[in-house]
């Protein structure tokens, strides 16, 4: 579990933003030379939003901090994982695409208890 990064993704549309992100993490792979270091489940519709988890493994994310080295110490967060959800939602910036991240974990040990 823990060389997974799990990422609950909230998208008013299910297809166009889970083609956009596996798009955008088969890039990814390819820069990297890397292959099948990432799973996207079906959505769960509620509340007008489809509710799905992409599933990176950690050693894709490493590479990547590798590769752009002090750059991805810019990026905003603490930690690789808050760093790796920036540089996705950089890369996703467009109004076509309409979608909130978050690290799964940290959603179930919510102080609210609600997850």
């Amino acid at each position: 579990m823990y060389d997974r990064i799990n990422i609950n993704v909230s998208a008013v549309d299910y297809d166009k933003t889970s083609k956009a992100i596996g798009h955008k993490l088969s890039l990814l792979e390819e820069m990297v030379h890397s292959s099948d270091d990432f799973a996207i489940t079906d959505s769960e519709f509620a509340f007008g939003w489809h509710f799905f988890v992409v599933s990176v493994n950690r050693s894709l994310v490493e590479k990547l901090a590798e590769q752009m080295g002090p750059d991805f110490d810019r990026l905003k967060g603490k930690g690789m994982e808050k760093k790796f959800l920036t540089w996705i939602a950089k890369n996703m910036e467009s109004k076509e695409h309409r979608f909130k991240l978050a690290i799964k974990e940290e959603m179930e040990s919510s102080k609210y208890g609600i997850f």
